[in-house]
């Protein structure tokens, strides 16, 4: 006879054993890990294709050798605002290096296996638009270095500092001045540039996560905020040893016709890129406009890669068509601040919030002793949308109240730092919110209404 035997079930194996619900958790975040990786490899092709496009536009311009004789005139001169280096090394000269710089950053961040956010294209953005003028590819490492360094000092990842060192290269013409322009004895100027450069790495960081709390999120520049504090330093200094600083006005006007075609083509492709890469562009482009920007919103979280490239290239041909309109010509400078404005739509800025700001200086225009289409008017007026999220959060009054007061500031805060802080209007605009939104916050019968977020610890609003 057989005997009938009750077979029991081994005890599951808490390492290898999962019940189902568990196993379909870990394959749903399998595949978006992995959606995730195809989605940051793309969008860093992306960007290293516009930064090969840069290459490849300056090397159509100008004969290798005069490419390189450009670069020697760049890199050994002095840097200081404002040095356009369309002007002062040739077309070819300033878009290679524009695009090297580009390329340096993207391969940086790739290497660091950063994520990809709003914050990476503002970034690898701002390199390029400083890489026409004061930004080269000898000023800027040692202030990177300096920054890595203080991962090292902190123990810390340097891929939780890399943005606030590629920002503070705005600092970079003081690594220039030292090396060749204060012409030092010796091999010397070499070294006290490495080391000044080194130096602003080092102490950048920690200055930038206090300064933040400063302008509160409502200048997007904070990084230029804090390097008009340190060049204020450094300059002070400097003069005290007898050095006289100044500032440079070179300055190119003849090429409005050649910029004019790369920059709309440019951003057309920007926008026909988005339209296919964005499921729903539309839904996209409408969750970024109801932003007010404050402290550098992640558009690329929020609303996809796709829909930050057609918020890029809307900004783009809006602040093309702002200066051709003035009257000011396309050239390093101006080209700069016209891809800050688009480099910034994948984080911060908008059309609904940037605009009110140009209306701002134009409003300036009509009362003051400037004119428009000066050079540092003009500078002041696509830079100064750093104060874009005053109009995003309290309307386009206030955001006309903001660049019409900055448009006065920005002419006077570069005599502070002796035109070595790039972002002088980042500078400026923190100074103009520090000043405004308080006084907006005091109004009779109006409830504090700055997010929580302005105040939070966030990371985007620490380095930018």
């Amino acid at each position: 006879m057989f005997r009938l035997t009750r077979t029991r079930r081994a005890a599951p194996n808490p390492i290898s054993d999962h019940s189902p619900a568990e196993s379909g958790g870990r394959n749903k975040r399998t595949i978006l890990n992995i959606a995730n990786r195809n989605q940051n490899a793309t969008a860093y092709g992306v960007l290293a294709g516009i930064s090969l496009l840069f290459v490849c536009f300056g090397l159509t311009q100008n004969a290798p050798d005069a490419i390189l004789a450009g670069f020697t005139r760049i890199i050994q001169s002095t840097n200081i605002l404002i040095t356009d280096y369309v002007a002062l090394g040739g077309v070819g000269t300033a878009f290679v290096n524009a695009g090297l710089l580009m390329l340096s950053s993207v391969g940086l961040l790739v290497l660091l296996r950063a994520p990809f956010r709003g914050i990476t294209v503002a970034a690898v953005f701002l390199m390029g638009s400083f890489g026409l003028f004061g930004k080269n590819i000898y000023n800027v490492w040692p202030i990177i270095c300096g920054t890595w360094l203080y991962s090292l000092l902190k123990r810390e990842s340097f891929s939780e500092h890399v943005y606030t060192a590629l920002f503070a290269t705005s600092l970079a013409p003081i690594v220039t001045e030292f090396a060749f322009v204060l012409r030092l004895p010796g091999e010397t100027g070499a070294f006290f540039g490495i080391l000044v450069g080194v130096s602003v790495g080092l102490i950048v960081a920690p200055l930038a996560a206090h300064l933040k709390n400063v302008h509160m999120g409502f200048s997007l520049y904070n990084v230029g905020f804090t390097a008009g504090i340190i060049g204020t330093v450094y300059v002070s200094l400097l003069k005290s040893y007898g050095y006289e600083t100044g500032f440079n006005l070179y300055w190119s006007d003849e090429n409005n016709a050649l910029f004019s075609a790369f920059l709309f083509g440019l951003f057309a492709f920007f926008i026909l890129l988005g339209i296919l890469l964005s499921p729903k562009p539309l839904a996209g482009m409408k969750a970024i406009l109801r932003e007010s920007g404050q402290s550098c919103a992640d558009f690329v979280a929020l609303s996809g890669f796709g829909a930050v490239l057609i918020n890029m290239g809307i900004n783009g041909v809006i602040a093309t068509g702002y200066v051709l309109l003035v009257g000011g010509p396309l050239n390093g400078p101006t080209i700069g601040g016209i891809l800050t404005i688009a480099g910034f739509g994948a984080c911060g800025k908008h059309a609904r919030n940037f605009v009110p700001v140009l209306f701002g200086v134009v409003l300036g225009s009509l009362t003051k002793v400037w004119h428009i289409d000066d050079p540092a008017v003009l500078l002041a007026a696509l830079f100064g949308t750093s104060l874009a999220p005053v109009a995003g959060h309290y309307g386009w009054v206030w955001g006309i109240a903001a660049g019409f007061l900055n448009s006065s500031v920005a002419l006077c805060s570069g005599v502070l730092h002796g035109g070595m802080n790039l972002y002088n209007t980042g500078f400026s605009a923190g100074i103009v919110a520090a000043f405004l939104v308080p006084l907006i916050e005091a109004l009779p019968k109006r409830k504090a209404r700055i997010k929580g977020e302005a105040l939070q610890e966030n990371t985007s609003a620490e380095i930018v």
